[in-house]
């Protein structure tokens, strides 16, 4: 009796949630201020600008491995055309995308420090030159440095996080930003990749990880101000076309980022119960993304409805993770390569 009641209770408050949830469609959330913001940009900008799809094109940084990748193959599958950059050499990605779509594929890769400026004007130069209109820029590249006590982590390993995760984003969204405001016609779409620590809960043995995703909202939300309604005392600048600005939250996949010292007890829970793979979370996140209009919106993976589903699925119904065992471990997939971490190889 006991476990009817609480899966009745799990079933309403399921059913509420995603009721409520799905009133912001596909997932895409937005706090009241933004949707006032929103409606007044789009109401500004529908007689003079242009959407940014059909078929303009995606620059995804941190595109040749993980959830990166898996966003390059869903858009390229669509007919976009695609520019993803990485730290490492991109041509093996570029290749497999090529063999998996298609080679009339229209996808290019270059090298990129995001956290060097110079890499990202060049980065924003390239993208220019191949796919012509940017219509949508994924800040995608991200580090964690490792899980380990903060005291015991170098200071090189703080500066990198920092410079890759905060300082890079910033270097690629006014680089991206000035692109687009170059765009005669052109309404384009920057999207901040958040991660734990972004809504304020601890990250014991991410604290500098968390630290930086934790500043990408506030970063954001500035923006779309900026971009709206100027900054007091300046003229606002007359542009050719209009850069808007989101945060966009994958969730947990199942990445280096993810894998990577972790133990069989944070597999298990929560990432046996809350973790996906990059092809799932990207053929959920890239339709949300090509739907989005005006400014502010937070497109996000682990929905509440989605949050609530998983739940009741493990505890109430008591279904097995397909990815990790009771013990903990990665379950391997027959004929799939995997990483010494348990990561499935893409490619």
């Amino acid at each position: 009796a006991g476990t009817i009641a609480m899966s009745a209770l799990l079933i309403t408050s399921l059913t509420a949630a995603v009721v409520a949830h799905r009133s912001a469609p596909l997932g895409m959330q937005r706090p009241v201020s933004s949707m006032r913001t929103h409606t007044r940009v789009a109401s500004r900008n529908s007689l003079v600008m242009s959407s940014a799809s059909p078929k303009a094109g995606v620059v995804i940084t941190g595109g040749a491995a993980g959830v990166g990748w898996a966003y390059a193959v869903e858009f390229t599958e669509r007919g976009y055309p695609v520019v993803i950059c990485d730290v490492k050499d991109t041509a093996p990605a570029v290749a497999a995308i090529k063999e998996r779509v298609g080679n009339d594929a229209q996808i290019f890769g270059t090298k990129c420090d995001v956290s060097s400026f110079e890499d990202v004007e060049m980065l924003g130069k390239f993208a220019k030159e191949k796919l012509g209109t940017v219509g949508y820029w994924i800040n995608n590249a991200g580090i964690n440095g490792g899980r380990r006590p903060f005291v015991d982590l170098k200071p090189q390993t703080i500066a990198a996080v920092v410079n890759v995760n905060l300082l890079g984003i910033l270097y690629c969204t006014q680089v991206a930003i000035k692109l687009m405001h170059e765009q005669a016609g052109v309404e384009g779409h920057i999207f901040n990749t958040v991660g734990s620590g972004v809504k304020g809960g601890g990250t014991p043995g991410y604290v500098t990880y968390g630290a930086t995703k934790r500043g990408l909202p506030q970063m954001t939300d500035s923006l779309v101000k900026e971009l709206t309604e100027g900054v007091q005392g300046y003229d606002k600048k007359e542009t050719k076309g209009v850069a808007n600005c989101h945060t966009l939250s994958p969730g947990m996949v199942f990445t280096d980022l993810l894998l990577n010292d972790s133990t069989k007890e944070l597999r298990k829970f929560p990432f046996g119960v809350l973790a996906a793979q990059p092809e799932e979370v990207a053929a959920d996140l890239v339709p949300k993304i090509l739907a989005v209009s005006g400014q502010g919106a937070k497109v996000e993976f682990l929905s509440t409805d989605r949050v609530l589903f998983k739940f009741f699925e493990r505890f109430v119904l008591q279904k097995k993770s397909e990815y990790i065992d009771d013990d903990g471990n990665v379950i391997k997939l027959p004929g799939a390569q995997y990483a010494d971490n348990g990561v499935r190889m893409l490619y």
